[in-house]
This record gives structure tokens, sequence and C-alpha cells, in this order.
């Protein structure tokens, strides 16, 4: 079995197994820090999607890579929030209200346009899991933006988009990803419930 899960990296460089490596961890770190309203998240973040970047191009998923520049965006996007001081007290777990489910609506379906454009820019010849990726692209882009504002939906798009790109980077042979995305679920299910205590919390 280990045999079969690593064979892929048989002809892998040094350079690409060590980078792999470090988008693992600085990954699962950043799904952790979410998990504890940590700021940490985004700059742990940062550092999967730029390794993630340079790995999507050299594999030459080049849609999955403009994603991932979307991702790192919206990371910084996150951190200001997070960080900022200017529009009153530290954010809190809050509920999605009505306007920002539209919004959220509208922000999967233009993700999800732009990533079928990237595709076709690229001249690809758009199969199953490329269909998948389009979906996956706006869920998680969307949970991005939740994230930022720190609405407790985002986990519940994270735990959906998780769930169905663990198969996917299987069937592609990306096990260490696969596996790494099924870390995510986990903790995405817990700081899920975590927040959601939190929430309870405030409201009693």
């Amino acid at each position: 079995m280990f045999e079969f899960l690593f064979d892929q990296y048989k002809n892998a460089s040094t350079t690409q197994i060590v980078l792999e490596f470090l988008a693992f961890v600085f990954g699962i770190a950043s799904v952790f820090y979410a998990k504890k309203e940590n700021i940490l998240v985004y700059p742990t973040g940062l550092v999967t999607t730029v390794i993630t970047v340079y790995l999507l191009y050299q594999a030459k998923y080049f849609a999955d890579m403009t994603m991932n520049i979307y991702y790192s965006v919206m990371s910084v996007y996150g951190w200001y929030k997070w960080a900022s001081k200017s529009n009153g007290p530290d954010l809190e777990i809050t509920r999605t209200t009505h306007r920002e489910k539209v919004i959220g609506v509208l922000l999967f379906i233009a993700t999800a346009l732009i990533t079928y454009l990237v595709y076709k820019f690229f001249d690809y010849k758009l199969e199953i899991p490329n269909y998948i990726d389009i979906f996956t692209s706006g869920l998680f882009f969307t949970a991005m933006w939740y994230m930022a504002l720190k609405k407790i939906e985002n986990w519940t798009l994270w735990i959906i988009g998780d769930c169905i790109v663990v198969p996917l980077f299987a069937y592609r042979g990306l096990w260490m990803l696969s596996l790494q995305y099924l870390i995510f679920t986990i903790l995405a299910i817990m700081a899920y419930l975590e927040w959601k205590r939190t929430l309870q919390q405030k409201i009693i």
C-alpha cells in the first residue's frame, strides 16, 4: 500500500518533494489556526498557496494554479480584515446575513465562470475532473471570503469542497494532496463544531 501511494514520487526531484511536504505542513497548520481564530491562519495559508501555485504550474494544472493565485490574494484580504482595528473591535464569529448569502452565491457563480474561462484560455479539453474543479473553485473561493468575515458558514463550504477533492486528487495520483485534504476535512468538521459552540455561548 505504501509503495502504491508514493509511487508517483519515484521520479520526483528532491525540491518537489520538499515543497509538497512544506505545503502539506503549512496547510494543516493554517486550518488549525483558523479553528482557533488565530490570525496565523493567513501567513501559514499564504505559504501553502504560493508553494501550490508553483507545484501546479509545474504539473500544468493551470486552472488550479490560477485559482490558488486568487486564494493568495484573498488570504491577504482576510489577514487585513482580521488584523484591522479601523472598523471597531475584533471580528467575532457570526452567521451570514441574507445579503451575505446572496453575495456568496454571486461570488460562487463568478468564480466558477472565471475558472471555466481559464480552462478555455489554456485550451483544455474539459472532462469530468475539470468540471469538478470549476465547482470546487467556486466553493473554496466563497469559503475564503466567509472566513475573512468570520462567518461560520465558511466551514460548511470547506467541508463540502474537501470531501469532493479528496478522491479527485487521489484519481490524479496526487496522494499527498489527497491525504492533506482528508485531514482538512476532519479539522474543518472540528472547527465548525468549535465555532458553533463559541457562537452559541455568545447568544446565551
